[in-house]
């Protein structure tokens, strides 16, 4: 008889970064967030125990102490997003980064849609 076929192979784990970006001074999910999280919850479950890490950040029109709050609070909506989605709460950690570590460099005090986000990743380097 023929040789079995040969096992599939074991699913990739894409690690991300999954970005979700905000509205100025905001921390709620905006509309298009909901798919970019859902492929982001797709994509772990091919992940094992993976860590989860998520990375908030802001622009520069606050104060520099007022971003990382409001990292905080970006990086809490993304969590109970999440944790609703099934990825357990104790495999996410959280870095509020504040406007310190921007994708587009700006002056103080300037707007960037880009900067206001939340990055998703998973893996050995990620969480904790």
């Amino acid at each position: 008889p023929p040789p079995p076929p040969p096992p599939p192979p074991a699913p990739v784990c894409n690690t991300g970064p999954y970005i979700v970006f905000f509205d100025w001074d905001q921390s709620n999910l905006r509309p298009d967030a909901a798919s970019v999280l859902d492929n982001a919850v797709a994509q772990y479950s091919n992940c094992g125990t993976a860590k989860v890490m998520l990375a908030g950040h802001a622009d520069k029109s606050g104060s520099a102490k007022y971003n990382v709050g409001l990292s905080e609070r970006r990086n809490t909506t993304v969590r109970s997003y999440l944790e609703s989605k099934g990825v357990a709460g104790g495999a996410i950690a959280t870095e509020a980064f504040g406007e310190t570590a921007p994708l587009v460099q700006t002056a103080d005090g300037e707007r960037e849609p880009q900067n206001r986000r939340v990055e998703v990743t998973y893996g050995p380097n990620s969480g904790m």
